[in-house]
């Protein structure tokens, strides 16, 4: 790996990623663009594009891709935007001009390479939106993998399409030194799945490429496999990861006698190691004026695959001591998975007598908690020849127990949820799984792994807990998939209850489902569409049991009296990734609308009320940095209850979401949340 980007075989073949010289395209940068963009937005948000480009006909192997050199190794497809040409020459003519005055002196040459990014001359991530219809590393099945070679980029400025680009501004150069990136000793001895001298095995590399790409530490990765020259047995690896800014700073200052401070370091020394913390405190508060947090985790201990993790918490409501050390199902070949945790919980719970939140108090509770668990995987051996490979049969025990210390008391009919108990449990599971590459989903631009196939597992168990022994057994289902011109479409089927003495406890039932359209691109970037809904009922369970409307994940406003036994949410979103481009950071405009009801046992679920909520919003958003996306969002809340404001405004961080994968893992008592 040459020093600037490039491969060399020999002394003469030499692969380059080459940047993509795109033809200018416009820039909204005024107050006037950006009301031209919400205008467009809000007319393409009622509706649901029925005219969409067209994904294309797979490229010949020998003619690259924009952006992307080595599309001669990954036959893609490309989704371009059409954008008028006359507007491209106009802007680009603009920008050359602007930017030829400003770098005459050295103050105005820094604020342009820090508040413009010059999008004519430079792959934008925008653009590269692929995807992979078929296993890239097929053709050198059963080849000897030579040398494997590790090219670690900076943060800033390049990336794994294009390693010849440079960092814009003096800024991203500082940051870039400054950074330590991942070892590359950390990233062969603990991240890969081969070695040299194995052979090929294609759906392995692919999914040691998704595995790169959903670790902490990186924002994206990507395999290559090249040709030696001069041998047809033995063919070379090359290892391209990028690296996320992992340090984060956090905090809030309400007075000297109220505030907060956070740090969270994603790649400790580049070990890949996470360390977060966290110091809260406030003079005024009764219970506790001081809170702290601690977790430190080790990701894939060498070749293991092990992951290790420990979790300090004292807080105002919630003590927590644990540790944990446990492997997932990390691929379809993984034979093993497991997990051991132990833990001591203090929690002041809140306790509702009659369903009533004004005869509501907290009550003090402690409990140690033990948890252990062993799968096995196994080849199928019929069914569908292309879906065998990736298909597996698991078979799963586990052993989970629960010693109070501190609690209310216990009774048959009052604060069951406190017993102490020891529950084993069995489980047996098919999963089919594959993954395709595809951006712009919930990320920004980094590459996005979609998980294509289903599951199905059965828990059965014994619960032998305090107030007598209890059987209970379960069914998980789920499936999602791309289909042809419509979009992704996931669903999930969760049933489970207790049985005691031929009588249910705990029964429930969910069906959630999430869907999102196909990428339409526009002249002002790329837009899609998303879909969900969830219901859960709770049926026999304990007092002290409920479900919440209120939250994120809920119709987005906390409140008390959002709660119940049985819940149905609703919502719909629409994001237009803009090609807007602030200092690295990306924007996507958000419509969005989300109503629900919810409701106890003992009152009509479809005569409660239907609470709404809609909004606007903006996203903003760095992939090559730690911190989760920003978002400043207007809502109007029409009938939710003891709320004086309808209208409210947030400035808030939202986590990344992933989508759902079908790897089995420990069974468990489908959750009531």
């Amino acid at each position: 790996m040459g020093p600037n980007g490039s491969v060399t075989i020999g002394c003469k073949n030499r692969y380059k990623l080459v940047d993509n010289k795109y033809l200018p395209e416009h820039t909204i940068s005024c107050l006037t663009g950006l009301c031209r963009l919400w205008v467009l937005w809000f007319c393409l948000a009622g509706t649901i594009c029925i005219a969409q480009v067209d994904n294309g006909a797979a490229r010949p192997s020998n003619q690259k891709a924009p952006g992307d050199s080595v599309a001669a190794v990954y036959p893609t497809t490309v989704i371009e935007p059409k954008v008028d040409s006359a507007t491209k020459v106009r802007d680009s003519l603009f920008y050359t001009t602007l930017k030829q005055k400003m770098y005459r002196h050295r103050l105005t040459r820094e604020l342009y390479n820090a508040f413009i990014h010059d999008v004519y001359n430079s792959s934008a991530r925008a653009e590269e939106v692929n995807v992979i219809e078929e296993n890239p590393f097929k053709s050198y099945a059963g080849k000897v993998i030579g040398t494997i070679h590790v090219r670690r980029l900076g943060v800033f400025g390049q990336s794994v399409y294009d390693t010849l680009r440079r960092p814009h501004s003096w800024f991203e150069r500082f940051a870039n030194r400054v950074h330590t990136n991942t070892r590359e000793g950390v990233i062969r001895r603990s991240y890969l799945l081969f070695r040299e001298g194995d052979l090929v095995e294609p759906d392995l590399l692919r999914d040691n490429e998704r595995i790169l790409r959903n670790l902490p530490v990186f924002v994206d990765a990507r395999i290559l496999i090249v040709p030696r020259e001069g041998s047809e047995e033995f063919v070379d690896v090359y290892v391209i990861t990028q690296d996320v800014w992992s340090l984060l700073a956090d905090g809030s200052v309400g007075g000297l006698d109220r505030f907060s401070v956070g740090l969270e370091q994603r790649n400790v020394r580049g070990l890949g190691h996470t360390l977060k913390t966290q110091f809260f405190y406030n003079k005024v508060d009764p219970f506790q004026k001081a809170e702290y947090l601690a977790r430190y985790t080790v990701p894939y201990i060498g070749k293991t695959f092990l992951t290790a993790q420990a979790d300090l918490m004292y807080l105002r409501h919630w003590k927590q001591f644990s540790a944990r050390v446990f492997r997932p199902f990390l691929t379809p070949d993984t034979k093993y998975a497991g997990s051991l945790e132990l833990g001591h919980y203090k929690i002041r719970n809140r306790l509702l007598r009659n369903n009533q939140l004004d005869t509501a108090a907290f009550f003090p509770i402690s409990y140690n908690y033990s948890d252990v668990w062993l799968g096995r995987s196994f080849k199928m051996f019929f069914g569908n020849p292309q879906e065998q490979e990736r298909a597996r049969l698991v078979i799963a025990g586990r052993l989970t127990r629960y010693t109070y210390l501190i609690r209310p008391e216990v009774g048959a009919d009052t604060n069951q949820l406190y017993q102490n108990s020891r529950t084993t449990m069995f489980s047996v599971g098919y999963s089919q799984r594959q993954y395709v590459r595809d951006v712009l989903i919930y990320g920004f631009g980094r590459t996005e792994d979609v998980p294509v196939g289903s599951l199905i597992s059965l828990v059965g168990g014994v619960d032998n807990a305090e107030l007598g022994e209890r059987l209970y057994i379960g069914l998980n289902l789920s499936r999602g998939q791309y289909i042809k011109k419509i979009g992704y479409l996931y669903t999930l089927i969760n049933a489970g209850t207790f049985y005691r003495a031929k009588k249910q406890e705990q029964g429930l039932f969910s069906f959630s489902t999430n869907y999102f359209s196909p990428l339409v691109a526009i002249p002002w970037g790329h837009m899609r569409h998303f879909f969900n809904a969830r219901l859960t009922l709770g049926m026999d369970r304990f007092n002290n049991e409920y479900i919440t409307l209120s939250g994120r994940e809920g119709i987005g406003l906390t409140n008390d009296a959002l709660i119940g036994t049985k819940r149905l949410l609703v919502g719909y979103e629409n994001v237009l990734f803009s090609r807007l481009n602030l200092i690295g950071f990306r924007a996507a405009f958000v419509t969005f609308a989300n109503v629900g009801i919810i409701s106890f046992n003992d009152r009509a679920f479809f005569q409660s009320p239907l609470y709404q909520a809609y909004g606007i919003g903006v996203r903003l958003r760095n992939e090559n940095l730690t911190f989760n996306s920003f978002q400043i969002r207007l809502t109007w809340y029409p009938n939710i209850p003891n709320n004086p404001y309808a209208f409210r405004t947030a400035f808030e961080g939202i986590p990344t979401l992933r989508l759902r994968d079908f790897d089995i893992s420990a069974p468990s008592i489908v959750p009531y949340r």
